[in-house]
């Protein structure tokens, strides 16, 4: 019998092959393989009722662009009966973080609603989607890369997606959210007259942690 996987992704789009090779590529691959994350691509068109697959109309009020349809999104999400966040990528949503990465990564599903065009119908964001996230204050054509950032976010988080806690335990935010992580250099030592700090090749780990501190940041949201 097959093991379920540790977290479930849902990705409702029309674009689902816009996904394919970011999740068969390096941790969210392996992740996969190891059946740490299920990835399930909901095509939204086939939510539509016409032959057309008709997913978007003009918007109430008049107005430039066209706004996606609720009703495709609704049947969606009925269809997949989540027990986790159904998250709308929005631009009004509040600024996704290192918390919310790890509050999604400790549940059992995750469902990430993609919008396009002009806009989403709010009723989408009133009544269907628990929370709306935005990964920055600027405009994408879609909601297709914030959902990639969010679950790339998310599933490095997954035990075992990366072999090396360390590796992740180390990157900035991880354990406090306002805190940036020091430079980073590898060999050679010296590249185009451009050398590493003399302290790293010091082999004084006390010195080298305290360069380190001295050297974190801490988060500005300017």
């Amino acid at each position: 019998m097959e093991t379920p996987a540790r977290l479930k992704v849902n990705i409702v789009t029309i674009f689902p092959e816009f996904f394919r090779d970011p999740l068969n590529t390096s941790i969210p691959s392996r992740a996969n393989d190891q059946g740490l994350v299920q990835y399930r691509m909901v095509d939204l068109r086939s939510y539509a009722r016409d032959a057309r697959g008709t997913i978007d109309d003009i918007p109430y009020g008049g107005g430039s662009g066209m706004v996606m349809k609720p009703e495709p999104f609704f049947r969606a999400v009925d269809d997949l009966t989540p027990s986790g966040p159904v998250v709308l990528m929005s631009a009004r949503g509040k600024r996704f973080t290192h918390e919310d990465a790890v509050r999604y990564s400790v549940g059992p599903e995750l469902t990430l609603l993609c919008g396009h065009y002009k806009d989403v119908d709010q009723r989408v964001a009133d009544h269907l989607a628990t929370e709306e996230i935005s990964i920055g204050n600027f405009i994408l054509s879609g909601g297709e890369i914030p959902a990639l950032a969010v679950i790339d976010a998310v599933v490095r988080l997954l035990p075992g997606a990366i072999g090396d806690h360390d590796s992740a335990s180390t990157d900035s935010f991880y354990e406090e959210p306002t805190l940036l992580s020091p430079p980073s250099y590898t060999r050679p030592s010296e590249y185009r007259g451009h050398g590493v700090p003399e302290i790293l090749r010091s082999g004084d780990h006390k010195k080298i942690k305290e360069w380190r501190q001295s050297q974190t940041k801490v988060f500005s949201k300017e």
